[in-house]
């Protein structure tokens, strides 16, 4: 059990890379939108190819054998959830508002990642018959909910606040967070075999950003 926890850990770990995502989206797109997702595909397609000489090239190179380790049982096989995260982190930053984007590609990185650590460890009251808990699930309904306090708000000045090197500013958009973190974590428990890298942040991109519109809030590419 113990070692199936640091496994977990290992593999949720790896999803901080949501942050480099993000850094290097800003850091580029404030030249390119375009060269800025052009380089972040550049990095989808070599995740592609690391899987290729993994499940058709059977690859057993040290770093493949490493990379395998933190590989979930039903991805033995199968494309891993590192590929579908990278391909809806670009889809969130090409296709929604800047501050949705972040929100919604953090919420999927940390909002699961509490939800599913403190589920191994303290879940007791399972949901249905799946594996996922109660315990789980509002933990990272939590997370979700802070992560949206920090980046779902109105612009000061024009700008974002966590662009400007300033501590948290502006009026919460509290329609937008909260029709995002329940669909983060909702999505995060109704699925099973689909893979919920890709299908987080892109239902909770989706649906934000409608609200958005429907509040007729200016939209921030970046």
């Amino acid at each position: 059990m113990k070692e199936d926890y640091k496994v977990e850990l290992g593999r949720k770990l790896v999803h901080f890379t949501s942050i480099l995502i993000i850094l290097i989206y800003v850091v580029i797109g404030q030249y390119s939108h375009r060269l800025a997702l052009l380089t972040l595909t550049l990095i989808l397609v070599l995740l592609i190819e690391m899987e290729y000489i993994r499940l058709e090239a059977g690859g057993k190179t040290r770093l493949i054998r490493f990379i395998s380790r933190f590989k979930r049982e039903k991805e033995k096989e199968q494309l891993g959830g590192d590929v579908f995260f990278m391909i809806g982190a670009i889809l969130c930053l090409a296709i929604f508002d800047f501050r949705i984007a972040v929100a919604a590609i953090l919420m999927t990185t940390f909002g699961d990642m509490t939800a599913a650590l403190v589920g191994r460890r303290f879940g007791k009251h399972k949901l249905n018959k799946s594996q996922k808990s109660w315990e789980g699930t509002i933990a990272g309904l939590i997370v979700n909910l802070i992560i949206g306090m920090l980046f779902l708000r109105a612009t000061v000045g024009g700008a974002l606040w966590f662009l400007q090197n300033q501590l948290p500013a502006g009026n919460v958009l509290w329609p937008v967070l909260i029709v995002m973190a329940l669909t983060a974590s909702v999505t995060e428990v109704l699925i099973n075999k689909l893979d919920d890298n890709l299908l987080v942040p892109l239902f909770s991109g989706f649906n934000g950003q409608i609200v958005l519109i429907i509040l007729n809030i200016s939209i921030i590419p970046i």
